[in-house]
């Protein structure tokens, strides 16, 4: 069972982020966080794991934001040049493995584990993500070059979201 200040820092980092529903479940217990227009802040609701109805929606597949413009002869036009460029600069994301705090040094007196055009392996950390005041090294992952860092130190950052970009080997 969640303690009570775990809860509360659950709800704040739910209330800061934009999810809008989220679940944990652990023995035989299941919290769930909803957003909702009514209330500000997510409602929470805690009970036993057999009282939750699961409902399930289909998921809707996205539409692909770069198909093809038919030109006015039928042929598909080529993307242009810039996103392909755009492409070319990365063939890695580094993402975030839950919510929380980005943090690009270990302390603030320190430099930053990594920075545009520095050379990084798979286990290279790249920064530190905290959540829960816990600490999490995040590793990078692949062998590469940092072509872009797209968070800023301090930043909350979101479950997927990229933090980094690496040009492989």
């Amino acid at each position: 069972m969640l303690k009570v200040q775990e809860l509360r820092e659950l709800i704040k980092l739910i209330d800061q982020s934009a999810i809008d529903e989220f679940t944990y479940e652990a023995d035989g217990t299941t919290v769930t966080m909803k957003k909702s227009d009514a209330r500000p802040g997510p409602a929470v609701d805690v009970r036993p794991a057999e009282t939750i109805e699961q409902q399930a929606e289909p998921v809707k597949q996205a539409e692909p934001e770069n198909q093809p413009v038919p030109k006015e002869d039928g042929i598909p036009s080529e993307q242009p040049a810039v996103e392909k460029a755009a492409e070319a600069a990365f063939d890695h994301e580094i993402v975030s493995p839950m919510v929380g705090t980005f943090y690009a040094r270990p302390n603030p007196e320190s430099d930053a584990y990594v920075k545009k055009g520095s050379r990084v392996e798979e286990n290279t950390v790249v920064c530190i993500v905290e959540a829960m005041k816990l600490f999490n090294e995040i590793e990078a992952e692949a062998s590469g070059e940092i072509t872009e860092i797209l968070v800023e130190d301090g930043e909350l950052i979101e479950y997927g979201q990229p933090l980094f970009r690496v040009k492989t080997k």
